[in-house]
């Protein structure tokens, strides 16, 4: 059984966090340096950008959780350390920092960045507020959610409880993301946390193949960044059996993983910058899985689609066409398109050819916040589902004026 609980990455036992403001962005009001610990040393696993220009916190933190273990993870947000000379070293000195205030070892340190890229990181503030955000420690998943934000308008968090060989765990993360977001990763950085006992390896494999379902399959707008980052850690507090093989304990902690990861990929998602309104593209009947994945992407990342939901267009051929160039295996004369939202169901294309509808119907269907694309390609089981936003206005004009 599972259930939705409160607490964020502080819900599993033996986990606080912390955020506050250090001087690294200059609006005095917004906090920009987070803390997550572990009472104990943690399994450790995480997942990066695709991006061959990478963030030098990344490498860092690959070095610093190759033995499968960490402890805590330091975020700053408003720079992003990436494509600075100094770089690892800053990465590695917010560590050793961090490490000398806690009495930890510094390889037990997860460091990460998110903001403008190309800035050089003065890690003077954060040496500075380092002793406060230790201090600070406690239940304040919120505070540490709010410190990751950059253009982000929302907080994003989520914990659910689940058993495991009859004992309760619990798992929750933070997210922050709003643009530069595409797969495979987006612009974001996602820190989980679990009191589930699971070994390294098993948590790295269920880390990864989640990821391919959710954050994956997620884009606001086109852009793949630099310092994308999902980390997990486990303590094993929680007290069930080690996880060390697949089996029912595995698949539950998968399940529970997956909540909490579709949830923070439907968050990003709906906050994209600028959005009004949260897409999901639900796909069935395609020939294969992959297929079925490259039409959802496909049309989530259709620059034109995603205006004609910001104008509450029914224009359905922008789906079709969208559908066409994917380059998956499709029979466009078998597709089938409803738009879906609170207002009910339009049946927009059928047999690859318009339909008669309800404009006005359409209308009202289109101007819900949250939107559902649904595709039946009618040529196979092959399902998959992808998240994304409308485009607006409001988008250029955030990266306009991004770096100002």
């Amino acid at each position: 059984m599972m259930n939705i609980i409160s607490g964020g990455i502080c819900a599993a036992k033996g986990f606080t966090a912390n955020g506050i403001h250090c001087g690294i962005r200059h609006n005095k009001t917004k906090r920009d340096l987070a803390l997550i610990y572990s009472e104990v040393p943690a399994s450790a696993a995480a997942v990066y950008t695709s991006n061959l220009v990478k963030g030098a916190p990344i490498a860092v933190t690959k070095a610093h959780i190759a033995d499968g273990k960490a402890q805590a993870a330091i975020c700053n947000s408003g720079n992003a350390n990436t494509c600075n000379a100094d770089g690892v070293e800053v990465a590695e000195k917010m560590c050793t920092l961090l490490a000398n205030e806690m009495g930890i070892k510094s390889t037990d340190v997860v460091v990460a960045s998110t903001g403008v890229i190309g800035q050089r990181l003065n890690v003077e503030p954060i040496a500075k507020g380092i002793p406060e955000l230790v201090k600070g420690l406690g239940d304040h998943s919120d505070l540490a959610a709010e410190a990751i934000m950059t253009t982000d308008t929302k907080k994003k968090e989520l914990a659910v409880s689940f058993e495991v060989d009859g004992v309760e765990c619990k798992i929750g993360g933070i997210a922050k993301g709003s643009g530069m977001i595409h797969p495979n990763l987006a612009t974001m950085l996602v820190f989980i946390t679990t009191d589930c006992a699971i070994s390294s390896q098993m948590l790295e494999k269920a880390l990864k193949h989640d990821v391919q379902n959710t954050f994956n399959m997620m884009s606001v707008d086109g852009d793949t960044s630099t310092n994308d980052m999902v980390t997990v850690l486990a303590n094993g507090k929680a007290g069930n059996p080690e996880i060390t093989a697949e089996g029912p304990a595995f698949d539950a902690f998968m399940k529970a993983l997956n909540t909490v990861t579709v949830y923070l990929c439907r968050s990003i998602a709906g906050d994209g910058e600028g959005a009004t309104k949260l897409l999901e593209c639900c796909v069935s009947g395609a020939k294969t899985e992959q297929d079925a994945k490259t039409v959802a992407k496909s049309v989530i990342c259709s620059s034109l689609t995603k205006a004609a939901m910001f104008g509450a267009d029914a224009n359905w051929g922008r789906v079709l066409c969208a559908i066409g160039y994917s380059g998956a295996d499709v029979d466009v004369e078998k597709v089938e398109v409803k738009f879906h939202s609170a207002k009910g169901d339009v049946l927009v294309c059928e047999n690859g050819a318009g339909v008669d509808f309800s404009e006005e119907l359409a209308k009202q269907v289109l101007l819900e916040p949250s939107i559902e694309i649904v595709i039946d390609l009618h040529d196979g089981s092959g399902e998959a589902t992808a998240w994304g936003c409308d485009l607006t206005y409001d988008y250029v004009k955030i990266n306009g004026d991004y770096r100002t």
